[in-house]
């Protein structure tokens, strides 16, 4: 069966060690973009370096759809497992957290302690489920911006930071608050998803809804429909990687030990490793969450009614890096490409490059020497 690699050292000049993660309480109302009101939310996130004296050198990173706050460092001795962009962010790393306070959250909507599906909904002192309102990735940011303004007493940030749907929301940030972030990195995203990428989110969906155990979002905690939502990870998996890099992985290597007990079990090693990736996916996501997180990518547009990017864009007033990846065909070179041309019309401060990495869609997540060089510069520049 498919072992998960083990957490690799090499490059990585420090590490952060043991972090916490914090909660921030907003309790005043909350009128998300769908009309819909929160009473209040919490968001939770973790911290890594100082904050300077001139609170000048705050770094937000913005997760991707199956990511969360812990996005470096580790929780415990008895939990070793290292956050999710733990080879960037670190002492001497890119993001260098000698120089830089960094800050992760969670987003609105998530399952992993903000407010989400799961959480308790005030007026029924029972889980929201699918009484929580439709959120977006406007709704995510707006969210984050009184995390920082008013719960860590911010007035800035030095850059925003994320990939994928963490890309949207950096996009989101300079167009929502110009002039409060000085630079933008924005990676492996998009101004808009495709039809392609809408349906691969739709198909998911189904597989969760049609899951007998969902209940119609009305399961019991520890419960749920744990074969749909593995079977939509499954599938969303495939769409983050490439090609040429299950070739690579896996070719047509076969599961050895055990080996398979029936026709249909796992006989090829790339089969167990998208089995090994359903099943750990369920053991830390929500199916509710996924639902809404989903459909907030889906509904995120920056083009105006007329068609134009430029519209959105040209707000922003933050130096802008975008990186592309070659081989993603989630969200292609093509569609990062023009939120910086459309950015260039506008007279704008914006660049662009792209990485020809063979791991598709997750390659901005993986050991990239070229990636971190880029990040680097661009934040020291």
């Amino acid at each position: 069966m498919y072992e998960p690699p083990t957490e690799s050292t090499e490059e990585h000049p420090g590490e952060i060690g043991l972090v916490q993660w914090n909660d921030f309480h907003w309790e005043d109302s909350f009128v998300c973009d769908s009309g819909d009101e929160l009473a209040g939310f919490t968001i939770r996130y973790e911290t890594y370096g100082k904050l300077n004296a001139e609170k000048s050198n705050a770094v937000l990173i913005c997760h991707a759809l199956s990511g969360d706050h812990h996005c470096a460092g580790i929780h415990s001795l008895s939990d070793k497992k290292p956050g999710w962009w733990n080879n960037l962010i670190g002492p001497g790393k890119p993001v260098d957290t000698n120089k830089y306070f960094v800050v992760c959250t969670n987003c609105l909507g998530g399952c992993q302690g903000s407010t989400g599906p799961t959480a308790i909904n005030p007026k029924t002192n029972k889980p929201y489920n699918l009484d929580f309102p439709l959120v977006s990735v406007r709704d995510m940011v707006r969210a984050q911006h009184l995390l920082f303004t008013k719960g860590l007493g911010l007035s800035g940030i030095y850059s925003v930071i994320g990939g994928s749907m963490g890309g949207m929301q950096v996009l989101q940030w300079g167009i929502e608050y110009p002039g409060f972030v000085e630079k933008l990195i924005p990676m492996a995203t998009t101004a808009r998803q495709n039809a392609q990428a809408i349906a691969f989110n739709e198909v998911g969906r189904l597989a969760i809804m049609q899951d007998p155990e969902w209940q119609e979002g009305d399961y019991e905690e520890g419960k749920g429909p744990n074969v749909g939502l593995a079977v939509a990870r499954m599938m969303a998996h495939i769409t983050y990687l490439s090609d040429a890099g299950l070739e690579e992985k896996f070719g047509r290597d076969k599961v050895l030990k055990p080996a398979a007990r029936s026709h249909f079990d796992a006989e090829f090693q790339v089969e167990s490793y998208l089995r090994y990736q359903g099943q750990s996916f369920i053991n830390r996501f929500d199916a509710n969450s996924y639902l809404y997180l989903t459909k907030a990518l889906d509904r995120f547009d920056l083009f105006s009614p007329s068609g134009q990017l430029e519209d959105q864009l040209e707000k922003i007033r933050s130096r802008t890096l975008v990186i592309g990846f070659k081989s993603d065909w989630l969200f292609p070179p093509g569609q990062n490409r023009i939120i910086v041309h459309a950015m260039l019309r506008c007279g704008l401060d914006a660049t662009y490059a792209e990485l020809d990495l063979t791991l598709g869609h997750d390659s901005f997540l993986v050991h990239a020497p070229d990636l971190y060089t880029l990040i680097r510069n661009f934040l020291a520049a």
